[in-house]
């Protein structure tokens, strides 16, 4: 009988016991928003705080979102597959995940993990089982059990593309200022969207600040391996919906406290720049990596961090049924050719169903593999 005991306390205990030695992770994101941050050259942010990070961690100049609009940019971050390879390219379309596949928050749930989400998740995949610990917008890492590690995502929806042109609106920054982009009019109206896109950049700073605050007022600033991260490009014309660099690059900033340097890339050191290719299919595998768990065979993308860093290998993609529903996703090779976006604006305008992938090394001297196009 005193056997038996043991072995249930020994179950019970065991993801405890495995936990106890993964970091914590924490995600701040925000949505529809490009690279248009102080510590990314841009001197009409105004951005303090995510600066402050910057400078703390390494920021990451080549990042790709698999999708310019959110649900299925999204879809590709908790799957860690190319929506288009399981049907869930198309908005709001709720396809099942292939029967293997899970969600990465139920795998680190697996691994001891508290999960929580605070709070969009609009995803193209039906959820199977419990994905998420908490996921509302009263949700934190404070409600987790003790001892237990956390990852827990805030996501600021300051910057959706719903708030550039809400009205009345007391301007920060100068529209007299703004460097308008060749492809927009440079008009008083435009001007004006430009500057309140900025001011709430600065807003959503703002929130970054309070956050950080709080987990250092917590004391796990030190326990704490921190990203951050926009969903896709901003929500002015040709950026969102767009699938062009304007809709798709994002900034990416990750931060390594002492304790998990270890798990941090060779190149890694406060203030650092990293010109790897990243893309969202890379999250999920790259969480698993940062567990300490080798990501899973049906994952798309390759870790970027962590015990199980992967070279990497680019590749382009693209699916969609007509110009709104178009993704793609891209990146550059050693000798910095852009991929193939202006045929890929071709086949998607054409509003006919289209697959197109082309595989590139990152090194080398030249550029070898197979294009397919169906």
């Amino acid at each position: 009988m005193r056997g038996w005991w043991l072995g249930i306390f020994w179950l019970i205990s065991l993801p405890l016991s495995q936990a106890a030695d993964k970091p914590n992770i924490l995600w701040l994101t925000c949505e529809d928003m490009g690279p248009h941050l102080g510590c990314y050259g841009d001197s009409y942010a105004t951005t303090p705080n995510v600066d402050a990070l910057s400078a703390r961690g390494m920021r990451y100049r080549v990042v790709w979102s698999n999708a310019p609009v959110c649900a299925p940019a999204r879809t590709a971050l908790i799957s860690g597959m190319y929506p288009n390879s399981t049907g869930s390219e198309h908005m709001r379309s709720l396809v099942p995940l292939p029967a293997e596949a899970k969600m990465y928050p139920q795998l680190l749930r697996d691994l001891g993990y508290y999960c929580t989400n605070n709070s969009k998740e609009d995803y193209n995949l039906t959820k199977v089982g419990i994905v998420w610990d908490e996921s509302s917008p009263k949700a934190h890492y404070r409600h987790r059990p003790k001892q237990s590690p956390f990852f827990a995502i805030f996501n600021f929806t300051i910057t959706h593309e719903s708030q550039i042109r809400v009205r009345p609106h007391t301007l920060i920054h100068d529209p007299n200022q703004v460097r308008v982009p060749s492809y927009h009019p440079d008009t008083p109206e435009v001007r004006r969207d430009w500057a309140q896109y900025y001011d709430k950049i600065t807003q959503m700073d703002t929130l970054v600040g309070k956050a950080l605050k709080e987990l250092d007022e917590a004391k796990l600033t030190d326990e704490t391996i921190m990203f951050f991260y926009s969903d896709h490009g901003s929500g002015m014309p040709r950026h969102k919906r767009f699938p062009g660099n304007s809709g798709l690059a994002v900034p990416l900033i990750v931060v390594f406290p002492e304790k998990w340097k270890h798990l941090a890339p060779k190149d890694y050191q406060p203030g650092g720049i990293s010109d790897r290719l990243v893309s969202f299919v890379d999250f999920a595998p790259t969480l698993l990596s940062l567990a300490g768990e080798k990501p899973k065979p049906w994952m798309q993308g390759s870790a970027f961090l962590g015990t199980h860093t992967h070279p990497r290998i680019a590749t382009c993609m693209v699916s969609g049924d007509g110009w709104m529903n178009a993704t793609m996703w891209f990146g550059r090779c050693a000798m910095n050719v852009m991929c193939i976006c202006e045929i890929c604006f071709l086949i998607c305008r054409m509003g006919s169903m289209c697959s197109i992938s082309l595989k590139l090394p990152l090194r080398g001297s030249g550029i070898s593999g197979i294009g397919k196009a169906n």
